[in-house]
């Protein structure tokens, strides 16, 4: 028999945020954005136990998010980059505030995976999902590759998580710069002589990439560096990274 979700705080609360005032979108934003140069640093890594001492913030924004979105507010996302956008912002401020309600675990390990992805049920946009449907069923089928560059579940193994929020007017050169960070990246592409080792994240979503956006992986992974690898390598595959991308304990903190 399958197993239902468990319940987060989110998913407690959303009864209460569908019954309140709709934030205004464009606050949200600036809100999200608060949220990420105040606890992101540039490495990319979260302060967690600051948003814990003092989660206000984030879970307000996480409450806006599961009463509003583009089913809900179709008239608030009408091109396809407002929705993209929203997807991005909206998966990346659930995911930070799971970590959050996890007790900010040191590393997700097996069962921790299948908790926080498939085990969880999450608000968003009026209904509820988790974090893997959401991604799988929702936000994949837009057809727009790059979202594995955006989409950070807050593991060492995702990509850099920016310290902006994406916006509908700049996504696509926002997009841009994350996917050709994560391709230039040594932490994610190693060439090692004849072969190369990149990020697991080309593995779990192959189809994403080839045949629909490239011939092969190298190829696409050629298509976003300034300098392309020699064609022929050998292409292997980086373990994934599950540890909580978490910011060091500062002095005396413990």
């Amino acid at each position: 028999m399958m197993r239902m979700p468990r319940r987060s705080l989110g998913m407690l609360l959303a009864p209460a945020v569908a019954r309140a005032a709709p934030r205004p979108y464009a606050a949200w934003l600036d809100a999200w954005e608060g949220v990420l140069r105040q606890h992101v640093d540039g490495a990319g890594r979260v302060d967690f136990a600051g948003i814990a001492a003092n989660p206000a913030s984030l879970e307000a924004l996480v409450r806006w998010v599961g009463a509003q979105g583009p089913r809900t507010r179709p008239d608030l996302f009408a091109s396809t980059a407002e929705v993209l956008a929203y997807h991005c912002n909206s998966y990346n401020a659930v995911a930070m505030w799971q970590v959050v309600e996890a007790g900010i675990p040191q590393r997700f390990h097996l069962l921790a995976r299948y908790q926080f992805f498939m085990n969880t049920a999450i608000a968003v946009d009026g209904g509820f999902t988790t974090l893997k449907l959401y991604e799988d069923a929702v936000i994949r089928p837009l057809g727009e590759e790059r979202i594995h560059f955006a989409l950070n579940c807050m593991v060492r193994g995702c990509p850099r998580l920016p310290r902006e929020a994406f916006r509908a007017e700049a996504l696509d050169a926002q997009l841009a710069a994350v996917t050709r960070e994560f391709c230039e990246s040594p932490q994610h592409i190693r060439p090692m002589g004849e072969a190369v080792q990149v990020s697991e994240i080309f593995r779990f979503y192959t189809e994403d990439f080839v045949p629909a956006k490239a011939p092969n992986l190298l190829a696409y992974i050629n298509r976003h560096r300034r300098t392309p690898l020699p064609e022929g390598l050998r292409l292997g595959f980086i373990p994934y990274d599950w540890t909580i991308n978490r910011q060091p304990p500062r002095h005396g903190t413990g």
